[in-house]
């Protein structure tokens, strides 16, 4: 039985679909069957940073709407074999998706793999309410900056108040991601020290992904940072994350592009 869950934020361009394909990715590559969700309705964005947006026919408001079998809309990874994507659409709008139909489709994938990852959009709308309504675990991703801890605050309430597990009395285990990390901003105090953002949002650390262009390259590339660059300060840090999301005891460390450079040095002259 898969744990469903929801990556999230109130705010746009913190890094959610990047966070979803990433931790999508690097649970897939240690071996768990994944599939990721885009709920970003009428923008559509998961599909490009996988690398799939050609491979797309049917898509999540299909599936709802009984127009296409889940079987039909599920895209196999080229790379990894374990990870799936169910794209959103482009041409429909968010009204198109029921509860009804989502609570279905995530009955059903919780069938046959064992992470259903939700890549919820910015903002507080149907979109995102439904990523998060059937989620198990959430992923809160936030830069350290006050708007941005400001609206990951409002969320971790809504998480804790309109989901169903909210709605049955249970506890939501809840993550936090800190992105576009930069040590040096920090030090001159350009942007909010972890410890302040800790207690601002009072939920356990998942992963500190540091500021950098490998990120944006994988985008391009249409590839998760966790494959298009292993060795990179992110794809570390994301793999350091999933390895937590599984349970696994990780120090908290924040990787930096000079340990990383040198690593990829040795590699090469080892390869």
């Amino acid at each position: 039985m898969a744990k469903v869950l929801v990556v999230t934020s109130g705010k746009g361009g913190v890094g959610k679909t990047t966070t979803t394909a990433a931790l999508g990715a690097a649970l897939a590559q240690g071996g768990q069957s994944v599939v990721v969700i885009d709920f970003d309705v009428g923008l559509r964005n998961l599909d490009l940073v996988l690398g799939a947006e050609r491979r797309v026919v049917y898509d999540l408001i299909n599936v709802v709407q009984g127009e296409a079998k889940l079987s039909q809309a599920l895209i196999r990874d080229k790379r990894v074999e374990t990870l799936s994507l169910l794209a959103a659409s482009q041409t429909r709008d968010k009204d198109a998706l029921s509860e009804e139909g989502v609570g279905r489709i995530i009955a059903e994938l919780r069938e046959k793999f064992d992470w259903v990852i939700c890549d919820s959009p910015a903002g507080i709308e149907r979109g995102s309410a439904l990523a998060m309504r059937f989620a198990d675990v959430a992923v809160v991703v936030t830069n350290p900056e006050v708007s941005s801890v400001r609206d990951s605050d409002r969320i971790i309430g809504l998480l804790d108040s309109k989901t169903e597990r909210a709605e049955k009395g249970e506890r939501m285990e809840k993550h936090l991601l800190i992105t576009r990390f930069d040590p040096a901003r920090e030090m001159r105090g350009e942007m909010l020290k972890t410890e302040d953002v800790l207690e601002i949002l009072s939920i356990p650390l998942l992963g500190i992904i540091p500021e950098s262009e490998e990120v944006l390259r994988a985008s391009n590339v249409g590839s998760p940072v966790t494959l298009n660059a292993p060795l990179s300060a992110p794809a570390r840090a994301y793999l350091d994350a999933a390895k937590r999301l599984r349970g696994e005891v990780v120090a908290m460390t924040v990787p930096t592009e000079r340990r990383a450079g040198l690593l990829s040095k040795l590699f090469r002259r080892a390869a």
